[in-house]
């Protein structure tokens, strides 16, 4: 608290742009907490599984490794799938079908995090707009009053107007922080699922390889993967 004031007096005095806030920043915990416990629910690290994979492979054959990567939850396992599911199809056919379902599984590991881009951006300028409005009513009042102005009367309108924007940076800060930690480990796993298909190509068809590159990422885009033989 300052100046013996709680938090429903903040949200009062900033005005009702405050409560805009308020419910960014409930949107943001929101999908912050659903992407931790999506990104959880995805389990171990996919290298350690990756390597599991691809020595069964290598004692048992390829027939063998698949109920492995239909048990696993992660968008790794899907792209791995569909190469042994189509290993047998022609090259062009498996190629495009790795690279439909790895634009899928990472579209579904970005879920959401366009929303706290947006939050990040938006945040501040309705920070701002609360402040630059709450200012114009603080003038408009001493221009109101009659006689000379005390800087009390000046001081006690701008901080109250500067509330908005203060709460703006406190709700665009994290949010910004967040969403570049989720696009990195999307980015992570753009990677893995390039280097799970480089290994399969190794072990499997040395003779034709196939890549799965991403095309270099854009903010706010989802990952989209381009299979290059």
């Amino acid at each position: 608290m300052l100046g013996g004031m709680n938090f429903m007096d903040f949200m009062n005095r900033g005005g009702a742009l405050m409560w805009v806030l308020l419910a960014f920043s409930f949107v943001a915990l929101a999908v912050t907490i659903e992407r931790i416990l999506t990104y959880a629910s995805y389990g171990y690290s996919p290298d350690r599984w990756l390597r599991s994979l691809l020595q069964t492979i290598r004692t048992s054959g390829s027939a063998a490794a698949l109920p492995l990567a239909v048990a696993c939850r992660h968008p790794v396992a899907r792209v791995v799938q569909t190469y042994l599911e189509e290993l047998n199809r022609p090259t062009k056919v498996r190629q495009d079908n790795i690279r439909r379902t790895g634009s899928l599984a990472l579209e579904s590991v970005e879920k959401n995090l366009r929303i706290l881009a947006a939050l990040a951006h938006l945040s501040p300028l309705v920070g701002l707009l609360g402040t630059v409005q709450g200012m114009v009513v603080a003038f408009s009042k001493i221009e109101s009053i009659q006689g000379t102005v005390k800087p009390s009367d000046l001081a006690g309108g701008i901080w109250e107007a500067l509330l908005t924007t203060v709460f703006g940076l406190l709700v665009a800060i994290p949010c910004m922080a967040l969403y570049h930690a989720f696009e990195g480990h999307a980015d992570k796993i753009a990677r893995r699922m390039e280097m799970a298909v480089t290994s399969l190509d190794d072990l499997l068809s040395p003779s034709s390889p196939s890549t799965v590159t991403p095309k270099p990422r854009q903010r706010g885009q989802e990952e989209e993967f381009s299979t290059v033989q």
